[in-house]
C-alpha cells in the first residue's frame, strides 16, 4: 500500500467519522424538540381536563357572563384541534385566545364574591394558573430546543449532513400578538 492511499483512506475515515458525529448531533436536537413537545403536550391535556370543571362552577351562578365562558369553550376547542394536528402556529394563537379567555374570566369572576369564595373555583383557579406557569416553562424549554436545532442545521458543515438527510427548520411556539398586548382593564369591567 502507498503512503498516498493511507493518507487518503485516514482522511476519507475522518471526514465519515466527523459526518457520524454531526448526524448523531441532529438526531439528539431533534428528539429533545419531540421531548419538550411531549411535556407541552402533557400540561396542555391536564388543562384541557381542568377548563371545564371551571366553566361548569361559573355557571353555578346563573348571573355570569355567558359570552366569556364561551369564549373560553371555543378557545379550549381550538387549542385542542391546533395540539392534535401539531400545528404549532395555530396552537400559538388558539393559545393566546384561550389565555385572554381566562384572564377576562378570572377578571369577571371578582365581581362575584360568592363564587370567589367557593373552594371548588378557588381550587381550580390555582390549578390553571400553575398549568400555564408550568405551560411557559415548558415553550421556553422547547423554543430554545427549536432555535438550537434551526442554527445548528444552518452551519456549515452541519447544513450538508442536514441537507442529505431532509432535517427542516422547525417553528417556534409564538403567542399571538394580542397576549402579549396590555390588558385593558377599563374594557374588561366596563362589558
Amino acid at each position: 500500500m502507498s503512503v498516498s492511499l493511507i493518507v487518503f483512506l485516514a482522511i476519507a475515515i475522518a471526514v465519515l467519522a466527523y459526518a457520524v458525529v454531526i448526524y448523531n448531533n441532529l438526531v439528539r436536537l431533534k428528539h429533545n424538540i419531540a421531548k419538550a413537545w411531549a411535556n407541552i403536550d402533557v400540561l396542555l391535556k391536564q388543562r384541557h381536563d381542568e377548563l371545564p370543571k371551571l366553566v361548569e362552577v361559573c355557571r353555578q351562578y346563573k348571573q355570569f357572563e355567558e359570552t366569556t365562558l364561551t369564549r373560553v369553550i371555543e378557545a379550549r376547542s381550538k387549542v385542542s384541534d391546533a395540539r392534535a394536528r401539531r400545528d404549532v402556529p395555530a396552537l400559538g394563537e388558539a393559545e393566546g385566545m384561550l389565555r385572554m379567555g381566562l384572564g377576562q374570566l378570572f377578571a369577571v369572576a371578582e365581581a362575584y364574591p360568592e363564587l370567589k369564595a367557593n373552594e371548588h373555583f378557588m381550587q381550580l383557579q390555582t390549578r390553571i394558573s400553575s398549568l400555564e406557569n408550568a405551560i411557559a416553562d415548558r415553550r421556553e424549554m422547547y423554543n430554545e430546543s427549536v432555535n438550537v436545532h434551526n442554527v445548528r442545521i444552518e452551519q456549515f458543515p452541519d447544513v450538508i449532513v442536514a441537507r442529505m438527510f431532509g432535517y427542516s427548520e422547525k417553528p417556534l411556539l409564538e403567542f399571538s400578538t394580542a397576549e402579549k398586548a396590555d390588558v385593558d382593564l377599563k374594557a374588561l369591567f366596563n362589558d
